[in-house]
C-alpha cells in the first residue's frame, strides 16, 4: 500500500472509526478506555460526555463508583495533561511519557523557580508526606515549605507531581459530585506497582489503532514526545505507509480499519478537550482550517463543538437561567439547514438529556 494517497474525507472516517464515533459501542468502560489509550480528563466532569459519545446506554454514575473503587484512574499523562486510564495504564504509560513531562516542568515557572535544586530530594519528602494521606497542592506546598523555606510551596509541589506518578483522587471528577483536587502515590491507590519500563514502541502501535493513520508528527504532538522517527523507523516492517491529500507521508497498522469516505458520519456534539481534536499535529482531518481560529480561547479553555458529517461545524453550551429550563444552544460556523440541521437538534436533545435530565429546547445562535 506504499503511496496510496488517502483523501481528507477518508482520513477523517478512519480517524473517527478508530476513535469509536461513527457509531456507538456496547464495550466496556475500561475496554474503551484503554482503546483510546486514555481519555483527556483534566477538567471535573465534562469529559463524561466523551464516554457517552462512545459507548451506548452509559450510566455516568457508574463511572463514578469505577474512579471511587480504583477501577478508572485520573493522572497526568501525554502533554502535561490529566487523562482518565485503566489502572493498567497507569502503570504502563506514565513511564513511557516522563521524559516529555519532565521536559514540560523544566521550562514551566515552577521549574525555572527551583532550578539547581535536589528534585529528587524534593519528590522523596513529598511521597513521605503522601504517604500519611492525600493531599491537596497548596497542602502539600506547606508541609513542604518547612523543609525548603523560602521556596514558594505551589512550586515545590508541582515538582512532586511531576517527579511521581500521583492520581487526582475522588471525590474529584465523580458524577455529581465536587471536591477539591487532592493527589495520592498511584502506587497506593491501585495496589500495583509503578514498576514498568518506558515502551515508546508499543505508544505508537496503541497510538495507530485509536488515532491513525497518522504522520510521525501526530504522534509526538499528542504525546509530547519527540525524536520519534527513530521508533517508526524500527517499526516499518509492522506498517503500512500511506499518504495525505498534501503528500504528507502517515504510517498505520496493516490490519487498521479504513472505511471509505462515502461511510456516513452521525453528528456528535463533543465535549471541550474531545481525543479527537487532541490527538493530531494536523487537525484538519477533523476541523477545517477555516474554523481552527474559532477555537482559540484567552483563557485555554476551547468551546465544546459540533461534528457534522465528520467535521467540526459549530460550537455548543447548554445555558443555563435561573428558573428557566435549561436548553442548548448552537453557534454554527457556518449555515446548517435541512437533514443536518434535523440531525443537529436530535443529537443536542439527546446530549441535553444526558448532561441536564429535564432540560429541553435546541436553539441556534446567529451565524
Amino acid at each position: 500500500m506504499a503511496g496510496t494517497v488517502l483523501s481528507t474525507r477518508a482520513l477523517n472516517r478512519a480517524t473517527l472509526d478508530r476513535q469509536l464515533l461513527l457509531a456507538r459501542t456496547d464495550r466496556s468502560v475500561e475496554d474503551v478506555v484503554t482503546h483510546l489509550v486514555g481519555l483527556q480528563a483534566q477538567t471535573t466532569h465534562t469529559w463524561y460526555l466523551g464516554l457517552e459519545n462512545r459507548i451506548d446506554g452509559l450510566d455516568p454514575h457508574a463511572v463514578g463508583r469505577m474512579l471511587t473503587d480504583g477501577d478508572l484512574v485520573r493522572i497526568t499523562l501525554m502533554r502535561g495533561t490529566i487523562h482518565l486510564v485503566t489502572p493498567q495504564d497507569c502503570r504502563i504509560l506514565r513511564p513511557t511519557v516522563q521524559p516529555a513531562i519532565d521536559r514540560g516542568f523544566s521550562g514551566s515557572n515552577h521549574g525555572q523557580a527551583t532550578r539547581g535544586m535536589d528534585l529528587d530530594a524534593i519528590a522523596r519528602a513529598g511521597y513521605e508526606l503522601l504517604l500519611t494521606r492525600p493531599m491537596t497542592p497548596r497542602e502539600l506546598g506547606e508541609r513542604l515549605e518547612d523543609r525548603w523555606p523560602g521556596v514558594n510551596g505551589d512550586h515545590l509541589a508541582q515538582a512532586v507531581k511531576d517527579r511521581l506518578p500521583l492520581v487526582q483522587i475522588p471525590p474529584r471528577g465523580v458524577w455529581g459530585a465536587n471536591g477539591s483536587p487532592a493527589f495520592a502515590p498511584a502506587e497506593t491507590w491501585t495496589g500495583s506497582a509503578m514498576d514498568a519500563d518506558a515502551d515508546p514502541e508499543a505508544l505508537v502501535l496503541r497510538y495507530l489503532a485509536a488515532f491513525g493513520p497518522a504522520s510521525v508528527k501526530d504522534v509526538q504532538a499528542w504525546s509530547s514526545l519527540t525524536r520519534l522517527k527513530q521508533v517508526f523507523e524500527g517499526l516499518r516492517d509492522r506498517l503500512v505507509e500511506l499518504r495525505a491529500e498534501d503528500g504528507t507521508v502517515l504510517f498505520d497498522l496493516p490490519e487498521a480499519p479504513r472505511p471509505g469516505e462515502d461511510v456516513t458520519a452521525p453528528v456528535r456534539f463533543l465535549y471541550d478537550f474531545d481525543n479527537v481534536l487532541r490527538g493530531h499535529f494536523d487537525r484538519s482531518r477533523v476541523l477545517p482550517d477555516e474554523y481552527r481560529s474559532r477555537l482559540a480561547s484567552r483563557n485555554g479553555m476551547p468551546p465544546a463543538t459540533v461534528l457534522v458529517d465528520g467535521f467540526v461545524r459549530a460550537a455548543w453550551k447548554v445555558v443555563r437561567g435561573k428558573g428557566a429550563v435549561p436548553h442548548m444552544e448552537v453557534t454554527p460556523f457556518a449555515p446548517i439547514n435541512g437533514a443536518d440541521r434535523d440531525a443537529v437538534v436530535a443529537e443536542g436533545e439527546r446530549t441535553l438529556a444526558f448532561l441536564e435530565p429535564g432540560g429541553h429546547g435546541v436553539r441556534f445562535a446567529e451565524v
